[in-house]
């Protein structure tokens, strides 16, 4: 059987946020841990409860949900983050994969179609309403860098290096003193931002670019 999939859910609107509360707790795959109106207190309770997926609104008072997406994945890597939003502005949305989210939703989505996305936001996977993902493409192929390894950050390189060396999920974690299950968010991190599907590809990508470095 499936763990039950723990969710913190952060909206300002009381009304919405127990709709969503209550369709979840419908479902016998979730369980909602906890929930706030404050992207402050969701850093606060994202730390404390480690819920494997956050749902969160992106426009609200105080800190934003591409603020508080962004210090949640630093914070607690391991945990899935998927906005829910009425914005299309795909500005917006950039900026919320950018932060680290690995969904983006509209809130006219169905109770079946959310509960659809989480599974699979927690699988490691990417979502975005159909309504947006076409001009979201366009624009990721506009402003993709020149160099996909420059969008990884310090740690990502050294992970990814170590992945070049042939080292399990477990090994880089033991070399870094994370856990296997981090290491394993920061990989399919790395795979996502260098748009290739294993970590083969991933070393291979980089082996190449390091040639290139050297003959230049």
């Amino acid at each position: 059987m499936a763990e039950v999939i723990e969710v913190l859910v952060v909206d300002d609107h009381p009304l919405f946020r127990q709709g969503v509360v209550h369709s979840l707790g419908l479902d016998p795959d979730f369980r909602v841990v906890g929930e706030t109106a404050s992207g402050e207190e969701a850093l606060a309770l994202a730390q404390a409860l480690l819920p494997n997926v956050v749902l969160l609104d992106i426009s609200m008072p105080g800190w934003s949900g591409i603020v508080t997406a962004e210090r949640i994945a630093m914070a607690c890597p391991a945990t899935a983050i998927v906005m829910l939003t009425m914005s299309e502005d795909k500005d917006k949305l950039l900026a919320a994969l950018k932060a680290g989210a690995r969904g983006y939703v509209l809130k006219g989505v169905s109770a079946r179609e959310l509960a659809g996305v989480l599974r699979g936001a927690v699988a490691g996977e990417v979502y975005v309403s159909p309504s947006i993902a076409a001009e979201m493409l366009v624009s990721l192929t506009r402003h993709k860098a020149p160099d996909p390894l420059q969008e990884l950050t310090e740690r990502e390189r050294r992970i990814l290096g170590l992945i070049g060396s042939g080292k399990t999920n477990r090994e880089i974690g033991d070399a870094l003193c994370l856990s296997e299950k981090t290491i394993k968010h920061y990989v399919t991190n790395i795979l996502q931002k260098l748009q290739v599907r294993s970590r083969v590809e991933a070393a291979l990508l980089a082996s190449r670019h390091a040639a290139g470095d050297g003959r230049g």
